[in-house]
């Protein structure tokens, strides 16, 4: 407190100085603010005195109870117990209400000053999820913001609401209302620790509502999910199955409305429910769902194909603790395949125009280490194949290589490198150009933290200049994709700032 007043004392006179009033009138300003510091002071020390004697008669009572009242003295040791487990459960997070967020913002400026297209899907292969590195090359701003509250219940159950809203826009301007995408992304409860849920559902938790599945996982430099399971459902986790062997089950639910279809042009609606076992024994992870969509197959296609009105889709995935075995450091690989309507192999039930012969195959990998106690490295492999996706006789097949290299200078600034290589053989079949080519891009970037250390501390300020190339020919693959708009060549500079923060 007397450190509190004294800034305020500090305040005040520079306030006084400015406004021009008298030395008098400043000394017994001064003399007052000195009173009242002088009474903060005799405050705390009584404060002090009145807390050591209630410890003191504590201390007595506590030795008078032990011999002459040890039940009420247990009561009361008990309540206090209790008390201070509660308290200890809303500082850990366990219990109360918290607050999360993800946002990035930032400016991306070519070499005419102008803003120019970016983003981590701009290359052709973007618009079937090929991404490339996201690093200096994001125009845009990104904000969730997901607000919980847990609560523990006195039989020892816990219950989480959670409510997450997102919104993004590509303008620079202050006010966005027009542009925005304002969007509830999340709101479900999850229930835990029920007693009496015994046997292999004992430490499960259920959930009902709308959310990103718990176990998703992604590529960050890519900007892409290794699988994305979300929408409106239900599901139940960790149910142990053998010692070594948990699984979760879940029903996502995710509308298909103002299709086409023979009779009306906009009068097509559906819902694809996508039912899912995601099985874990120890590192390894292996996903099954089942996809089906009543009366999809009724979708009017441009191309003469029947979408598809089921799907499977499967994913078998390694969590490594280790970079690859060879160092220290973390990995993860997996192999997705799909077909119908699993054969979008990422966003799992997200596209309905899917064809019912359409298949794919997806390799996903990435690590993070040390190459020397200043340098960090984290590679990542992202590629895919897929065939009758959209018309029949239609392929697409593309790989992006990516690797983020960070130097640590400082305890707060390091250099952040990062090199993009995406290949993509495209052909369409009837509904567009069949281009081949590759993409590059190279991004330095000064980047200032509140410390270093490590790929996943943030926030992050990072000033950026990225050079991205491509073969010619992937400007005929679209009119309305970036490398198809006029005037974006190639062989580009662009510069910006970008702040990235989670927690």
């Amino acid at each position: 407190m007397t450190v509190a007043i004294a800034i305020m004392s500090t305040s005040g006179l520079a306030t006084a100085d400015s406004t021009g009033d008298s030395t008098g009138d400043i000394e017994a300003r001064l003399a007052e603010l000195e009173q009242r510091i002088n009474d903060a002071e005799q405050r705390a020390r009584a404060a002090e005195r009145r807390a050591a004697e209630a410890e003191q008669a504590m201390a007595v009572q506590r030795r008078t109870n032990e011999t002459d009242q040890p039940a009420r003295v247990t009561a009361q040791t008990e309540d206090l117990e209790e008390r201070l487990a509660a308290v200890e459960r809303q500082a850990s997070g366990e219990e109360g209400f918290s607050f999360n967020a993800y946002a990035r913002s930032g400016l991306l400026i070519g070499e005419g000053g102008k803003s120019i297209d970016g983003g981590p899907y701009l290359t052709p292969a973007g618009s079937v999820g090929g991404a490339v590195g996201r690093l200096g090359n994001e125009p845009d701003t990104y904000v969730e913001t997901v607000l919980n509250y847990k609560t523990r219940y006195d039989n020892g159950a816990k219950a989480h609401y959670r409510t997450m809203i997102a919104d993004g826009v590509e303008t620079s301007n202050d006010w966005t209302s027009d542009e925005s995408s304002l969007n509830v992304r999340q709101v479900y409860v999850e229930l835990s620790d029920l007693p009496s849920f015994t046997g292999a559902f004992e430490n499960s938790a259920i959930w009902a509502g709308k959310r990103f599945d718990r176990d998703n996982f992604d590529i960050h430099w890519l900007d892409s999910d290794f699988i994305f399971l979300a929408g409106t459902g239900a599901g139940i986790y960790d149910v142990q199955l053998t010692d070594d062997w948990k699984a979760n089950f879940s029903v996502y639910g995710r509308s298909y409305s103002e299709y086409p279809t023979e009779d009306s042009d906009t009068g097509g609606d559906t819902d694809n429910l996508t039912f899912t076992m995601n099985n874990y024994v120890g590192n390894w992870q292996w996903m099954v769902s089942a996809l089906s969509a009543a009366d999809n197959e009724e979708r009017a296609m441009d191309t003469g194909a029947t979408a598809a009105d089921s799907g499977f889709h499967t994913m078998l995935a390694y969590h490594g603790d280790s970079f690859f075995g060879l160092a220290d450091g973390s990995f993860k690989a997996a192999v997705l395949h799909g077909r119908g309507l699993g054969a979008e192999t990422k966003v799992i039930g997200g596209d309905g125009n899917l064809t019912d012969d359409a298949t794919s195959t997806r390799l996903g990998l990435y690590g993070t280490t040390y190459l020397a106690p200043k340098w960090r490295l984290a590679p990542a492999v992202l590629a895919e194949v897929s065939e009758d996706r959209y018309a029949e006789g239609d392929e697409y097949s593309w790989a992006t290589f990516n690797a983020r290299l960070a130097n640590e200078l400082t305890a707060n600034f390091e250099m952040q490198y990062e090199l993009s290589y995406q290949w993509m053989d495209l052909d369409p079949g009837s509904t567009g150009n069949a281009v081949e080519g590759s993409y590059r891009k190279f991004t330095i970037a000064p980047t200032f933290k509140p410390e270093v250390g490590g790929f996943w501390k943030r926030p992050e300020i990072r000033l950026f200049a990225s050079w991205s190339d491509w073969d010619e020919e992937l400007n005929d693959f679209s009119d309305e994709d970036a490398l198809g708009s006029a005037g974006f060549t190639g062989g580009e500079w662009a510069f910006g700032v970008q702040s990235e923060i989670w927690f």
